[in-house]
């Protein structure tokens, strides 16, 4: 799509987006809209969000497949579909799966404690990518405090101070609020897209639904 359809405002979109790095739906629905923005030329803030996909998750995390199966009821058939699509859709913004037999997902309490950290150096967007990164196309272990002081230190966060962040739990606190806060708002599943704090969309939507958003976003009176 042609450059030409662009979306002038004087303030930025506010976009809030509540989601958590173990979820595949997430990194890809995050890629359609930011594709979306570009293709519509829209000036925006991104504001990121915790919520945890699965906090009952133990540290060494478990067999995605087998996690699937229980949660949902699926088959095996059901999750190689379904990995089938994700990998399709992903590849189609940019982003590469690499699921295997050992793929597993992770309680992810301290990831948004990093993320919070990162917050305050301006730096949460960046490490939310490397997590991302990390988690679905590296199959490293985003519980493991070592593993993700490493990530930090990757996009140049002090290494020693990410370590720090998860061994005494300082944002624990700011991370069960923030996570309440969304509950309240009735965000049940991610990703929940919210523009501009009143409109919110849920789930990937595609490239072209998310600038069809955009664009009716565009024409609605401030």
């Amino acid at each position: 799509m042609e450059n030409s359809k662009q979306l002038l405002s004087e303030q930025p979109l506010q976009i809030d987006i509540v989601s958590d790095v173990v979820c595949p739906w997430c990194v890809i629905g995050y890629r359609q809209l930011a594709e979306a923005l570009k293709q519509t030329n829209t000036p925006h803030e991104i504001h990121w969000h915790p919520f945890e996909l699965n906090p009952n998750t133990p540290p060494e995390g478990q067999n995605l497949r087998e996690h699937i199966m229980e949660k949902y009821g699926s088959t095996a058939q059901d999750s190689e579909e379904s990995r089938v699509r994700m990998t399709a859709a992903g590849a189609e913004v940019g982003f590469e799966f690499q699921f295997t037999d050992d793929t597993r997902t992770y309680n992810t309490f301290n990831v948004h404690q990093l993320l919070h950290w990162a917050d305050q150096q301006g730096r949460m967007h960046d490490l939310k990518q490397a997590l991302f990164t990390a988690h679905f196309t590296n199959n490293r272990n985003v519980s493991d405090s070592a593993v993700l002081a490493d990530i930090a230190a990757d996009i140049g966060l002090d290494r020693t101070e990410a370590l720090a962040v998860i061994e005494d739990q300082r944002f624990a606190k700011d991370i069960r609020e923030a996570v309440q806060r969304s509950q309240e708002q009735g965000i049940q599943s991610v990703p929940s897209v919210i523009f501009n704090g009143r409109h919110l969309v849920s789930g990937a939507q595609g490239v072209e639904n998310y600038i069809s958003i955009l664009q009716q976003l565009a024409e609605m009176p401030d």
